[in-house]
């Protein structure tokens, strides 16, 4: 009982920052057009949880926090699965994307320029397109690749710093304190609170500008779906900066699920679209195999406290 109302006063302190950030920005005329002001609330936004983590742990209740969310830099085979596994997702759900009716294959990157055509004038949209096509014939290697080495060192350094910023809230005081419940039922429930938190961001154009709306429902499945490969990462590592790995190289590289491909839309192409929710399926899955049949620890159909040694009295 003492871990639901903690979990509960974390997610209202989280919330309320969370939509006064947003609805201040809004009523002071920011919108998602205005890149690098949206930019900087979503890094701010990103350290909410964290912030009320802190909060929590040490102004109200004075807890341990490094030994309780387990931040622990001891670096194993997990950190490195954390690393790689998210490039994986994202040109597996490239490939699904392609299978849909009405998207193509687009070496041009044409269809990413039109895309972001409703965001700006005619004017910028012709010169960035002139622009695009310069850089793509003088590039030595295709963008795809640079995108992705450019994205593998962010994923660890600058985008890791700031997913920590959510990941000590969702992958570390939350999953603390859901540590009595089994693995799949904290999942959901995680991934639920972390997808409806994203809300004021979605209904602002990130992530679905087309559909801003259907948005919430989107990125709440889409949490709901990912949360159990980040908690099944965080476990195995015991540690939550490998989540925070995991979830800032997603960040970093997410656009290459729609960097080479024409037609579709943002609810159905690319890793936030119904493309990258079947890569996500099909991944978990793998790890339930993998779980139930390869590792000695079956994680799964366990309570998170039987998973870490780490949290037993």
């Amino acid at each position: 009982m003492k871990s639901i109302k903690k979990a509960t006063l974390f997610v209202l302190i989280t919330f309320v920052i969370s939509f006064l950030l947003a609805g201040i920005y809004k009523l002071m005329g920011g919108d998602y057009s205005n890149k690098l002001a949206f930019t900087l609330l979503g890094t701010v936004y990103m350290f909410v949880p964290a912030i009320s983590v802190l909060i929590i742990k040490k102004l109200i209740h004075k807890e341990a926090i490094v030994r309780d969310l387990l931040i622990s830099f001891k670096i194993n085979k997990w950190f490195v699965f954390a690393w790689f596994i998210m490039p994986i997702v994202i040109f597996v759900s490239l490939g699904i994307s392609l299978l849909f009716p009405g998207i193509t294959y687009d070496p041009e990157m044409t269809g990413m320029l039109t895309r972001m055509q409703s965001m700006m004038t005619p004017e910028e949209y012709e010169k960035i397109a002139e622009q695009m096509q310069a850089s793509l014939q003088s590039m030595p290697i295709n963008p795809v690749w640079l995108s992705l080495i450019q994205g593998l060192i962010a994923g660890i350094t600058i985008n890791a710093v700031a997913a920590f910023g959510e990941e000590l809230g969702w992958r570390g005081f939350l999953l603390h304190e859901f540590r009595n419940m089994k693995f799949l039922k904290a999942s959901l429930i995680i991934g639920f609170i972390w997808g409806i938190w994203h809300a004021p961001m979605i209904l602002m154009g990130h992530n679905y500008p087309q559909h801003p709306e259907a948005g919430i429902l989107m990125m709440t499945i889409f949490c709901m779906l990912l949360s159990p490969l980040l908690m099944y990462i965080t476990i195995k590592a015991k540690s939550v900066i490998a989540a925070a790995i995991a979830h800032g190289t997603m960040n970093a590289i997410a656009g290459i699920s729609v960097m080479m491909i024409k037609g579709g839309n943002d609810l159905n192409a690319g890793i936030t679209g119904l493309a990258g929710f079947i890569a996500i399926i099909v991944f978990v899955a793998l790890i339930f195999v993998y779980d139930m049949y390869i590792s000695k620890n079956k994680i799964f159909t366990s309570k998170i406290i039987t998973s870490l040694s780490h949290y037993k009295q």
